[in-house]
């Protein structure tokens, strides 16, 4: 791929294969890593999303009994 100059920032164009593969749209976003081997990984948003929460899941943690949210003291810093 050939990376280009797109307006102040560099853009690389997906082969179709790529996007025919991940099931890519116009809007979608997707999350780019690099991985220590050189390679780099490249998932849709939603489906990094996905795989956390099916890790979360896996743990079979729960919350206590007594245990309500407050989203004022989450936020308080």
């Amino acid at each position: 791929m050939q990376i280009s100059k797109w307006g102040n920032s560099l853009a690389v164009r997906l082969p179709r294969r790529l996007v025919d593969e991940l099931g890519l749209k116009e809007g979608d976003e997707l999350s780019i890593v690099a991985s220590r081997t050189g390679e780099i990984e490249v998932e849709k948003d939603r489906d990094q999303r996905r795989r956390a929460l099916d890790g979360l899941a896996k743990l079979n943690w729960t919350l206590p009994a007594d245990y309500r949210f407050d989203r004022d003291e989450a936020n308080e810093r």
